[in-house]
């Protein structure tokens, strides 16, 4: 099979530096491009660190994106007219940045995921069931820690597990969010969903989901301890994007839950 020209946006960052380590490894890519938001003079294996720009894009079959919602819509703007796949690791979004994602997956095939982990994305589907055998007679809440450079909180994968809280009770995830927390040593349950996030040391990433009746607490929790699972992750969205129709995708729709 032909190998995929990839382009790699966030080159610098620790995503983008695990994807090219995992993806030099894997024969089914050729890295053609790393960008980055800022001028940088270096160059990586052989290539030239560049700004975001059709330039530079345009060797590319697709895009792994893990960078900041600004640089992103940059990327999806110039994938749009390039036709250019793209793999959106990147969190943060708001509300209204989510539509205007799912407005450009009408041109080109887009995946997007908070978290490209196998078992994180069973973490949510199990979150969905637990959330719907349960019902309403549970308070649940969400809590996540990463390493201490990690600015957005909550993290994505938090705000997935959330989602899949929400969609376990059919109800509007942003109407049942509730308080988001930073550091604390405890915090409560809701009848909204409740979220803390820690930041500390060089932890990868843990997150935990708590539903309590007052008299028993279920918990689902997962542990990451090597960062290549995600770039992995990345890549096998990549490969799965590649003959893929516009329109936005999940790494449910990769693994195939139902």
């Amino acid at each position: 099979m032909k190998k995929i020209n990839l382009a790699i946006s966030g080159c610098m960052g620790r995503m983008g530096q695990q994807i090219i380590k995992s993806a030099k490894s894997d024969k089914s890519f050729n890295i053609v491009a790393l960008t980055e938001n800022r001028k940088i003079k270096k160059k990586i294996n052989g290539v030239d660190l560049s700004l975001n720009s059709e330039k530079s894009l345009k060797k590319a079959d697709l895009i792994i994106d893990f960078t900041t919602p600004k640089c992103t819509f940059e990327i999806l703007k110039i994938s749009a007219k390039l036709k250019k796949r793209i793999v959106i690791g990147t969190t943060g979004f708001t509300k209204k940045e989510e539509n205007l994602i799912k407005t450009f997956s009408r041109k080109i095939p887009i995946l997007k995921a908070g978290n490209m982990s196998l078992g994180i994305n069973l973490l949510m589907y199990l979150t969905e069931i637990t959330s719907k055998s349960l019902g309403n007679n549970f308070l649940s809440k969400v809590f996540e820690i990463h390493h201490k450079h990690k600015k957005d909180h909550p993290s994505g994968t938090a705000l997935m597990l959330g989602k899949g809280i929400a969609v376990g009770k059919k109800k509007d995830f942003y109407k049942l969010m509730g308080k988001t927390y930073l550091n604390k040593k405890s915090f409560p349950y809701g009848k909204k969903i409740n979220f803390n996030s820690l930041r500390k040391g060089e932890i990868i990433g843990e997150h935990e989901v708590s539903f309590s009746s007052g008299k028993e607490i279920i918990t689902l929790n997962h542990e990451a301890f090597d960062r290549a699972l995600y770039s992995e992750g990345a890549l096998a969205a990549a490969k799965w994007l590649r003959n893929k129709k516009p329109g936005l995708y999940s790494m449910r729709d990769l693994l195939n839950f139902n």
